[in-house]
């Protein structure tokens, strides 16, 4: 057993131990415990679960969004300052002031990929759970997943594609003229744009409505930019090897960010971008935004919190003296 196994092993136990839980309840509620949309229910579960205990991790992720926005100003500084200076001292001075910048506001530019990086170790996790109960159905997984359940796991198949087979397995399969599943090669392609597109559009959600102008003026922005169309082509490009099973989890995790990233851009937008102003907006039509202003229109002063602490009694001299002052 290779080191990489080694380090598999508890993730593949955990897995195996969340999906069999889910098929059984879900074998309890009366359906077919040999049937594909059984073991992909299955893993559905298994996605809720991984992005509910990720939840605390995407708070901090959103944390250090809003201090990447406070540094944004500094940050654009630092590239004025070094700007049209292409030599090596001035190219690692720049990076160096940049690092101190990050360390001093606690900042992390990496931020948000870290949910998605978290997640790797499930996917690998996934894939070899499936690969070994396809070719070793009779020995089990590593922990729960028995022999009778590896091999219903390994058979099944959701709308005629088995949950272990690949894009690739299948296009090698037809040009090296042998027999292939077309229903695996259309529910495959059909994964991988819905996958594709809906990391797109949470990116691209982040980009066009949950940036201020100070960050869009910011390295940050061409960084995001960069994202909004990189990501995509990971998924792209990546998916046609990984098993179908393997496939679900992910584009099931993708639709649950793009909601949960939905939710906070609506409700908790970042200050000055569009999606803040589009909130004020539907607060100001349901009467909700209240601004006090002055008489002649401008921002009224915050008011001064009024004091319930009790007054002491104050005598006639020191009464005084203080209406003297």
């Amino acid at each position: 057993m290779d080191i990489f196994s080694i380090l598999l092993w508890p993730i593949k136990w955990a897995i195996e131990l969340i999906l069999v839980a889910f098929h059984s309840l879900w074998t309890f509620l009366g359906m077919d415990p040999d049937a594909g949309l059984t073991w992909v229910l299955a893993i559905v579960g298994l996605v809720i679960v991984v992005r509910a205990a990720l939840i605390p991790i995407f708070v901090r992720q959103i944390k250090s969004q809003r201090r990447m926005l406070e540094v944004a100003p500094q940050l654009k500084k630092i590239q004025d300052k070094y700007k049209g200076k292409k030599d090596q001292f001035s190219r690692e001075a720049m990076s160096r002031e940049t690092m101190e910048l990050y360390k001093r506001t606690g900042t992390n530019p990496l931020s948000s990929c870290l949910p998605l990086l978290l997640q790797m170790p499930i996917f690998f996790g996934l894939f070899s759970v499936l690969n070994d109960a396809s070719i070793h159905a009779d020995r089990g997984g590593v922990g729960v997943l028995t022999p009778t359940l590896a091999e219903s796991f390994s058979n099944a198949t959701f709308l005629g594609a088995p949950l272990n087979s690949t894009f690739i397995g299948e296009w090698n399969a037809m040009m090296a003229g042998e027999p292939f599943s077309a229903s695996t090669m259309f529910v495959a392609v059909t994964m991988i744009i819905l996958m594709t597109a809906s990391q797109f559009i949470t990116q691209l959600q982040i980009v066009s409505k949950n940036m201020s102008p100070e960050t869009k003026a910011s390295p940050m922005f061409r960084q995001q930019r960069i994202l909004l169309y990189l990501l995509p082509l990971v998924f792209a490009f990546s998916g046609v090897a990984f098993p179908l099973g393997v496939m679900f989890y992910w584009l099931v995790s993708n639709f649950w960010t793009m909601g949960q990233q939905f939710i906070v851009i609506r409700n908790m937008p970042t200050p000055g971008s569009d999606a803040a102003k589009a909130r004020e907006a539907r607060l100001a039509r349901k009467g909700k935004l209240v601004v006090e202003t002055k008489a002649d229109g401008e921002d009224a002063e915050p008011q001064k919190p009024v004091t319930t602490q009790r007054q002491q009694p104050m005598g006639k001299n020191r009464s005084k003296k203080q209406n003297r002052k």
